[in-house]
């Protein structure tokens, strides 16, 4: 049973138990991160270069596990809230992708291998991000102001942990293989996993009602077997690609029907809000197509078209690998991430406060001008390979982008949806997410390359071609851009509609508590 002293406790914990507790899931979030971007760096390249499959088979395989990996959170928080318990999932989670990855190193070579390796790691993600996450909202659950905090320290520690990892598991690679590489991740990850055992008491009273109470064999059985399923079900998906799409379009069919039901079944005072999230979501899902590009097309563009050497003034700096570039995105994004604050903190103080569609749209402006420094940069050069300093300037506004579109798009479920289903709401804004980056995955095959690996690619006849790729995109995210301003007046209706609403609906409780 559920020990109400321990609810007690965790209600009425010190500031400085709540840190200390906060501590223990940063920590192994930054590892966890340390090994799935590892992991992200190199994957792609690992399909291309080691298994000799060629771009179209490459892109359309990680799209299908970027859906499957943002699709499995769904079961995971569900096991997380009713059936495990928030700590155990997050903790069996960690475990499995640490698996995942040893997998991924121990077996290379082999393509069945990288079918059941990259299943595990799916299943992994599904299981630890989203009860990670949760257990923050559990440590400082009735203190906003606390939380907003946490949540700006929590989503910093991604980016630590991926910034390392996505410099150290390529030059890995390079220098010692790719099974010491995949290797790395999952030892890194474990290292986390035992600075967890080492410091779980901290979290003794943090979790969800079945955290505290023990696991019946019988359950933890039928648990196990679940999974096992799911990773063979998962791992024949990746192998047969015919049935990859149909999947990843059903899920988002279902998302799109049970929001129209939800609609219809709403009272009037909360369809606004829905309208506003509708919208919102999806303005996001469309970023992720343009965020794909960074595992698929820009990776092999760097791998193609851009020199590796950094040089200024014509003095050599230092060298980068095609993985190695995706560091710039966390590595703008820790640096833009102080600079917004201090920008909504001014604002906020002069009552000039910025809507999250507004945002929205900086943000897809900020998108548009990355693919269109990525354009220049191959419609211009004279060589069949462009600088690699316009990796770095490009990936600026992308990663401003994400800020602005990203790291808000929760928050916009918070605000404008009804709290009896915001779990569900937070749970189709992750698919959503993945089917956008299986479609971000078929827009990077615009750009594929018949030859597989680096051997007999013509870096002359691929620069137009990526060229093309980055200013169809750069279009379709300046499009998305007036489309998104144009809708700004109707969005400010429907909020104001929505306020309305809230207020009644708050009047009516009130009024009934008499």
């Amino acid at each position: 049973m559920h020990n109400p002293e321990c609810e007690i406790t965790a209600r009425h914990m010190t500031a400085k138990d709540r840190s200390a507790a906060f501590r223990v899931v940063v920590a192994i979030e930054i590892w966890e991160r340390f090994g799935f971007y590892g992991m992200q760096a190199i994957l792609l390249l690992y399909m291309i270069e080691k298994l000799g499959m060629n771009d179209t088979q490459a892109n359309m395989l990680w799209g299908t596990f970027s859906a499957m990996t943002y699709t499995a959170p769904v079961v995971g928080g569900w096991l997380g809230d009713r059936v495990m318990g928030t700590r155990r999932t997050m903790v069996v989670g960690a475990i499995i992708l640490a698996t995942g990855y040893l997998m991924l190193g121990g077996l290379t070579g082999n393509i069945h291998s990288l079918f059941f390796g990259m299943a595990v790691i799916a299943l992994g993600n599904g299981f630890f991000k989203p009860n990670s996450s949760n257990a923050v909202n559990i440590i400082y659950r009735d203190q906003d102001h606390k939380l907003d905090v946490a949540f700006t320290i929590y989503y910093m520690s991604v980016n630590i942990g991926s910034t390392f990892s996505l410099i150290l598991t390529p030059w890995l690679q390079q220098t010692y293989g790719w099974g010491a590489a995949f290797i790395s991740c999952g030892v890194g990850l474990g290292l986390g996993i035992a600075g967890y055992f080492s410091r779980q008491r901290r979290l003794a009273c943090i979790g969800t009602a079945p955290d505290f109470t023990p696991l019946s064999p019988r359950r933890g059985m039928l648990i196990a077997g679940a999974t096992l399923a799911a990773v063979v079900l998962m791992a024949r998906v990746f192998e047969y690609s015919s049935i990859q799409g149909a999947l990843v379009i059903a899920s988002g069919c279902v998302i799109i029907a049970a929001w129209t039901l939800l609609y219809i079944r709403a009272a009037a005072h909360e369809r606004p809000g829905l309208k506003i999230m509708y919208l919102l979501t999806f303005e996001v899902a469309l970023y992720f197509i343009f965020y794909q590009q960074m595992v698929t097309s820009l990776t092999l563009f760097a791998l193609r078209n851009v020199s590796k050497e950094f040089t200024l003034f014509g003095v050599n700096l230092f060298s980068m690998s095609a993985g190695q570039f995706q560091a710039f995105n966390p590595l703008w994004i820790m640096g833009g991430t102080p600079v917004l604050i201090a920008i909504y903190n001014w604002l906020g103080r002069r009552d000039d406060d910025v809507s999250i569609a507004t945002k929205f749209v900086i943000g897809f402006a900020c998108v548009t001008l990355s693919f269109l420094i990525w354009w220049l940069s191959a419609a211009m050069s004279s060589s069949p390979y462009v600088s690699p300093w316009v990796m770095l300037i490009g990936y600026g506004p992308l990663s401003i982008g994400e800020l602005m579109l990203n790291s808000l798009g929760l928050a916009a479920i918070a605000r404008y949806v009804p709290p009896r289903i915001s779990a569900f709401m937070a749970g189709c804004f992750y698919v959503m997410i993945g089917f956008a980056m299986y479609v971000g995955s078929l827009v990077a095959n615009l750009a594929a390359v018949d030859n597989a690996g680096t051997q007999g690619v013509d870096a002359a006849r691929t620069l137009p071609i990526y060229g093309g790729l980055f200013f169809y995109l750069a279009c379709l995210a300046g499009g998305a851009t007036l489309v998104f301003a144009l809708l700004l007046p109707l969005v400010r209706k429907w909020e104001d509609a929505n306020a309305r609403g809230q207020d009644e609906s708050v009047g009516m409780e009130t009024r009934l508590s008499y």
